[in-house]
């Protein structure tokens, strides 16, 4: 496996960001984490069902993520629920201060208005 393809390597590719980041919040099935994504991203990254599932693998192959083995009450008993790991939780805040280093630099170059405060 390439560097790159290695789901704890940072830069974290999109998919496997905004998964983590949906899981970080609570415990989701596919469908809840794809909504989650979109809603999220503000629409800008759709998850279709290959990759969607693809990268929840690769997760649970590296220890970012684990299967719930009781579901939420009333929840439908034929759903997995995924949940974000100790490790999945570093790895997805070490993207996150990343990319706030990044929005720090634009905003000392002034191609992002310094904010308030």
């Amino acid at each position: 496996m390439s560097p790159s393809a290695d789901p704890r390597s940072l830069p974290l590719r999109p998919a496997v960001f905004h998964i983590l980041l949906a899981l970080a919040g609570e415990d989701l099935h596919g469908l809840g984490i794809a909504d989650e994504v979109e809603r999220t991203s503000a629409g800008a990254l759709e998850l279709g069902p290959g990759t969607l599932y693809r990268t929840l693998a690769e997760l649970l192959d590296h220890g970012l993520t684990e299967v719930r083995a009781e579901h939420p009450e009333g929840a439908d008993p034929r759903r997995k629920y995924y949940r974000i790991t100790d490790e999945g939780r570093a790895v997805v805040g070490a993207e996150a201060r990343r990319l706030a280093e990044v929005v720090d630099e634009a905003r000392a170059r002034r191609v992002l208005p310094r904010t308030s405060g």
